[in-house]
C-alpha cells in the first residue's frame, strides 16, 4: 500500500497482539491512549464483515495543544493515530501519518519537532510490530 505521507509497517504479530503492543508502547513513551476505534466491530453490528481494522488515537496534550493553538486546522489530524489491519492473506499491518507530511499539509513551520515526532512514532510502531 502506498499513499502520500503514510508510513506502513508489516507486523510480526497478529492484529490483537499488535494492538496490545501498540498501546503498551504508547504508554512507555509517556503518552495516553484516547480511543480505540474498531471498524470491524462496527461493520459486524451493521451485519457486514470486515477483517480486523482498528484505529488507535493517542498523544500528549502538552505536546499537541501548543501546535493546535498556533495552527487550529491541525486538530483534524490530532491526536496522533495508528491503524492496525489484517489483509486478505492474514498478514497484519500498521500505518501512521508521517509528521513531516502533517506539517506540510497544515503549513506548519518545523521548529525542530518533526524529527522528534518521527522518531517517537517510528519507535512506537517498531515496538508494536516487532520491527
Amino acid at each position: 500500500m502506498t499513499a502520500e505521507g503514510l508510513r506502513v509497517l508489516s507486523s510480526q504479530h497478529g492484529p490483537a497482539e499488535t494492538l496490545d503492543r501498540l498501546e503498551a508502547a504508547v504508554t512507555r513513551h509517556g503518552m495516553s491512549t484516547f480511543a480505540r476505534i474498531d471498524h470491524g466491530a462496527a461493520a459486524d453490528k451493521a451485519g457486514m464483515e470486515l477483517r480486523p481494522t482498528v484505529v488507535v488515537l493517542f498523544g500528549n496534550p502538552r505536546a499537541g495543544t501548543p501546535t493546535m493553538r498556533a495552527t487550529p486546522s491541525v486538530a483534524i489530524d490530532l491526536p496522533m493515530r495508528m491503524l492496525v489491519w489484517q489483509d486478505d492473506n492474514g498478514a497484519t499491518w500498521l500505518a501512521y501519518n508521517e509528521p513531516a507530511w502533517l506539517f506540510r499539509r497544515h503549513g506548519i513551520d518545523d521548529d525542530g519537532t518533526v524529527d522528534a515526532m518521527a522518531e517517537a512514532l517510528a519507535n512506537i510502531g517498531g515496538e508494536a510490530t516487532g520491527r
